[in-house]
């Protein structure tokens, strides 16, 4: 019985024994309390405490941590919008004390602030602005936490506003109202570019014009100018002016004939002709041309005949008498 009690006696000293080592991770402080009042604290590694005088009270991460807050707000102009904020932070190593026995729940007291401070600037602004300002106001958000939570032994790393969702009929309003307004910019680009077309358009038809009219008058300039040439050449070998013009127009009109018996897909129709017309045509031209510079004469003639006739026949002003007195000039009288 005697070995038997000194077995039990040395498995209960040896499992003490084993008991006042424990090992702390890394990024991890553990809180030693000696019948229930804090003694210390201890950091990664082996460590030694006083079997059943010291014990562990608890553990505390030092790793920087995340906390999603999702809020339901609204803005300025009453449009319900759900946010979410993410909170990264961690305990200051320094103040470990702090971060164990001051807060007991310190995911709440973040998520209690988070609230206080997004529901506090949101109201502020319009929709649109809340999507434009959403870093203005995770920076209100860390000043705030910052200055709460760092008497509790807590350091606000960042905070993030990574979503931000209005209601579904809000959403599809704004999408219409994008989509209007993408549309009328199209209409707008388009009205513009339909305008430009027209206007090069117009452009070119205009400078076509002038092109067209300015070879049509080169054209007639150099007809003129061959018309002349030619009159001059028969004019030396003894054919007037009349004649010489006459003799033009009826090798036009065989040349007009000529061209247009070349075409073959022509639709004129000739009426009967004969090769009496183009003697008969120039016959009566040059009587046309004598007749009408024989009348031109006759009346340049009877002109000047006239003339002289009322030279001759003008009657003299009358000669007023001689008299001194002013009454003989009165006109009534």
């Amino acid at each position: 019985m005697e070995n038997i009690g000194m077995y039990i006696f040395l498995f209960f000293a040896f499992f003490i024994f084993l008991s006042s080592f424990f090992t702390v991770k890394q990024q991890t402080a553990a809180i030693i309390e000696r019948f229930g009042r804090f003694q210390s604290i201890r950091h990664s590694g082996l460590q030694l405490k006083i079997p059943i005088v010291d014990k562990i009270a608890g553990k505390i991460n030092l790793k920087i941590q995340q906390l999603d807050v999702i809020i339901e707000t609204k803005t300025k102009e009453n449009v319900f919008v759900k946010m979410k904020v993410s909170v990264q932070f961690k305990v200051i190593q320094d103040k470990v004390y702090e971060a164990f026995y001051k807060l007991e729940y310190p995911h709440d007291q973040i998520t209690s602030y988070v609230f206080d401070v997004v529901r506090a600037e949101v109201p502020k602004l319009k929709l649109d602005d809340v999507f434009e300002r959403k870093d203005d106001i995770a920076i209100a958000v860390k000043r705030e936490l910052n200055e709460a939570m760092t008497t509790y032994g807590y350091d606000i790393i960042n905070t993030l506003i990574t979503d931000i969702d209005p209601d579904i009929q809000v959403k599809n309003a704004m999408n219409r109202i994008n989509a209007a307004d993408r549309e009328k910019s199209a209409a707008e680009y388009e009205a513009e570019a339909g305008r430009i077309r027209i206007v090069a358009k117009a452009k070119a038809e205009a400078e076509s014009k002038r092109l067209q009219g300015q070879g049509i008058a080169d054209q007639r300039r150099e007809i003129a100018r061959g018309l002349v040439e030619s009159v001059d050449v028969l004019n030396k070998v003894g054919i007037n002016s009349q004649e010489a013009s006459a003799l033009i127009v009826v090798t036009q009109h065989y040349d007009t004939l000529q061209a247009i018996g070349a075409d073959a897909n022509s639709n004129l129709i000739l009426l009967p002709n004969s090769p009496q017309a183009g003697s008969d045509m120039l016959n009566n031209m040059v009587a046309s041309f004598t007749a009408s510079n024989q009348v031109g004469e006759a009346m340049k003639k009877a002109s000047r005949e006239n003339k002289g006739n009322e030279k001759r026949n003008y009657p003299k002003p009358p000669q007023l008498p001689e008299s001194d007195n002013p009454d003989d000039y009165d006109s009534t009288k």
